[in-house]
């Protein structure tokens, strides 16, 4: 590698890793200082009650109301939602190491492509809350691939594939409402 080359490498490095430092400060600026408790009123359970056994993929119940994203912890799914509450589309997601707390948040920042904090470079980043002072939000492996997370890591990226990761980079723009149900 010529003298050029290696400090050119070195240039996008040190953006890159910027880049990650102003989304972290994004993400942690825009969490609250505790995260929110889910309210525990009838009104705000996100879980299905009962489970639609017919249809699994079925939006929850109560999982809020006009166009949003609805994110389930306990099946690993997301619905994007048009404003009528119809599920545009939903899809099987892999989620990351540290969770969301279940609420109602915003997408409040989404990056084009860059590198994940396991390493692996990612595109279509959609982030919404961080928690554990890790950013979350929804991804996709650049090469495509949806492996568990390394448990030894603390990883907030949601991943989906890179189809998906289309259909929520058009769908979920800043400020969109994400729903993160148990």
């Amino acid at each position: 590698m010529s003298r050029s080359s290696s400090g050119f490498v070195a240039g996008l490095t040190a953006v890159a890793l910027a880049a990650v430092g102003f989304l972290a400060y994004q993400a942690s600026a825009s969490a609250p200082d505790h995260p929110r408790k889910a309210d525990k009123s009838p009104s705000a359970s996100a879980s299905r009650s009962p489970k639609d056994k017919k249809n699994p993929t079925a939006l929850p119940a109560r999982s809020g109301a006009g166009e949003r994203v609805v994110y389930s912890l306990d099946d690993q799914r997301v619905w994007l939602v048009e404003a009528s509450g119809k599920a545009k589309q939903t899809f099987k997601v892999t989620p990351g190491t540290v969770d969301p707390v279940p609420g109602t948040y915003t997408v409040t920042s989404r990056t084009g492509r860059i590198t994940g904090t396991d390493g692996v470079p990612i595109e279509h980043v959609v982030i919404f809350t961080a928690n554990e002072g890790v950013a979350i939000g929804f991804s996709a492996a650049v090469d495509g691939s949806t492996p568990p997370p390394d448990a030894a890591k603390k990883t907030g990226g949601i991943r989906q594939s890179r189809a998906h990761a289309d259909a929520m980079w058009e769908f979920a723009l800043r400020d969109k409402k994400v729903v993160v149900v148990p």
